[in-house]
């Protein structure tokens, strides 16, 4: 749109407070903004100078202009960040934010679970939130369960449901860890009471918590049950060291606040946010935002506090920024602090905005010099091993065993120098028996390789084998049965002396240990183990706890399963008593578990 086709129309737009939006001629929104005199914000756009050529290039796009009129800056701030979120026109600013948050949620039913969702839903439950870190999440409804005795199961507990004996208490109950509200052991005015104490542990307010837990134990105390005193003053102790020391930081006075800095560099900014309450940090968050339009550092940050202050439902009256802004909500204060506690907020808020970008900076250098510093170490490993290729594509093969049994093979792929995950695999040895580390080895690489074949993959230049001389001949036997003699370079690292292995090569090569070449080697070699470790002791420890349990006579493999799904492994099975092993698998098969593991306590004694 011209100036001259704008004067057409710029008697028709107003001088009122309201938003403007800005169409293509596709009816496309190309921009949002909010005014206090529409009239003269619209007509700035159209002046003969322009500040950027951004701002002329929005302007020759503009087609159409339709505008709102609202009462008050305020409305017409809230009408925009909402048409922002809904449209994100393409010449606004763009806050860099894709996460899903997680959320604590109260259930709205009889005896409320509490637990973690990602999509708050509109059915009346309460959804606490939302948190930065889903870590946090977890470690916190932990925290609520080992001080908090909640149900965790799905039954539909109504009154009616509860009456009529419908539900029988489960291992829940007998730990200690649920009151047993389905068959009436505990009544919904008690239960409400923990859901009470739950919303004051998400929210900070510790203190009627633990004042709670105080009363409670010199009740118990008084009525000489120690024992419960006791597991009472645990919980105290735990919320007044563990949960506090985890919070980020505490002591803070003033109540509930916002922080907000903002640090910007050409057309980027990063802004930082730290939500307090009750004195203790209990959000932040740094985002970055893109302008578009060449906007102010303080637009920018009037964007960003309105934007995170609604995605996460603060409704703090305190805001700490580190420079003026005229911020149009009601009832909000804006704080430039001088000194004191807010000074000291805004400065670990500015330190945190600060090292987000030199993190940010950090990964950049290091992936430049990642990249420069591969070439030459494969250009050093080509010239070293002597190989026709750039080892731009190598892979290395181990194996694992356990006395003959479990027996494993592992392959880790590197491409450009740096390990490629998505390519590592695991074998599981189907055609050799009892130790034979050389015919693993064998089945392993022509497993590999045929695949490779098969799917018309591209083979590596190099192939590591993790061994002497003996491991090297088997894998070449697997290399010279699918036809691929000289179409890949075989070695072997012997361990220990770090000795290189050619076929057919009767004297080793030994590189200088500190060369880069023999350090990406040694690295391949290492992560092979590793991941070749893992594997094997996880399918050890499967193939241990099943075979134990299943050779139990009477115990089949759905029962072994269930127990160990339950109790996750076979020393805490052993630990547990017969009333813990009935509830899960039957009084009948926990009395041959328990007969089965005391039998063998007798023979190990003897």
């Amino acid at each position: 749109m011209t100036q001259q086709e704008f004067s057409h129309i710029a008697n028709t737009i107003p001088h009122e407070p309201g938003i403007y939006k800005y169409f293509d001629q596709t009816g496309k929104i190309l921009y949002v903004g909010k005014a206090k005199d529409l009239r003269k914000r619209v007509s700035s756009y159209f002046s003969k100078t322009f500040t950027s050529y951004k701002t002329h290039e929005l302007v020759q796009r503009i087609a159409r202009i339709e505008f709102t009129i609202v009462n008050s800056e305020q409305d017409a701030f809230f009408l925009e960040n909402s048409l922002i979120k809904q449209f994100q026109p393409r010449y606004n600013i763009n806050l860099k934010d894709s996460k899903s948050y997680p959320y604590i949620v109260i259930k709205n039913e009889p005896f409320p679970r509490v637990f973690l969702t990602r999509n708050p839903i509109n059915d009346g439950s309460e959804y606490l939130g939302p948190y930065t870190s889903v870590f946090k999440v977890r470690e916190l409804l932990e925290f609520i369960r080992r001080t908090i005795p909640l149900r965790t199961c799905s039954l539909n507990l109504t009154k009616k449901n509860i009456e009529k004996g419908k539900f029988k208490v489960c291992l829940e109950y007998h730990l200690g860890n649920c009151l047993g509200p389905c068959e009436g052991l505990q009544s919904q005015e008690d239960y409400n009471e923990n859901i009470k104490r739950v919303r004051d542990i998400l929210k900070g307010n510790l203190k009627p918590v633990i004042n709670h837990f105080k009363e409670e134990m010199m009740v118990l105390a008084k009525e000489l049950k120690f024992e419960k005193a006791e597991e009472v003053r645990k919980k105290i102790e735990y919320l007044e060291e563990y949960y506090q020391s985890k919070s980020v930081v505490a002591g803070f006075k003033g109540g509930d606040k916002d922080i907000f800095s903002i640090q910007k560099e050409k057309s980027i900014a990063y802004v930082n946010y730290l939500m307090v309450r009750n004195g203790t940090i209990v959000q932040t968050q740094t985002n970055r935002l893109d302008a578009k339009l060449d906007e102010t550092i303080e637009e920018m940050l009037i964007y960003a506090i309105r934007y995170l202050r609604l995605t996460f439902n603060s409704d703090a009256t305190d805001i700490i920024v580190p420079f003026a802004i005229d911020y149009p909500e009601e009832k909000v204060k804006i704080i430039i602090p001088k000194g004191g506690d807010n000074k000291k907020l805004l400065a670990l808020s500015e330190k945190n905005v600060n090292h987000f970008i030199e993190e940010i900076k950090n990964k950049e250098r290091l992936k430049v010099s990642r990249n420069v510093d591969h070439v030459k170490i494969l250009e050093e490993l080509q010239m070293d091993l002597q190989l026709q290729e750039l080892p731009v594509h190598i892979e290395c093969f181990d194996n694992s065993n356990f006395q003959g049994s479990f027996p494993v093979s592992a392959m880790v792929c590197f491409k450009n120098g740096v390990p490629s995950k998505k390519d590592y695999r695991h074998f599981n040895v189907k055609t050799v028996e009892g130790i034979n580390d050389f015919a693993s080895m064998k089945e392993a690489v022509y497993r590999r390789y045929k695949r490779l074949i098969e799917e018309n993959q591209s083979l590596p230049q190099l192939v590591i084998i993790d061994g002497g001389k003996g491991q090297l001949s088997a894998a070449m036997e697997a290399i010279e049965e699918l036809n691929l003699t000289g179409s890949l370079t075989l070695i072997g690292l012997a361990k220990n002396v770090e000795e290189i292995f050619f076929t057919g090569d009767k004297e080793s090569l030994k590189l200088p240990y500190n060369s880069s070449s023999l350090k990406l080697l040694r690295f391949v070699r290492d992560q092979v183990h590793r991941f070749g470790i893992t594997f094997h002791r996880q399918k050890r420890s499967k193939g241990t706890f099943k075979n134990e349990l299943e050779q139990i006579k009477g115990i089949g493999k759905a029962t072994a399963d269930q127990l160990l799904t339950e109790f996750r492994s076979l020393k805490n099975i052993r630990e547990k008593s017969f009333e813990e092993i009935a509830l899960v698998a039957g009084k009948a098969k926990a009395k041959i578990i328990i007969n089965h593991f005391e039998a063998k306590e007798v023979s190990s004694n003897s």
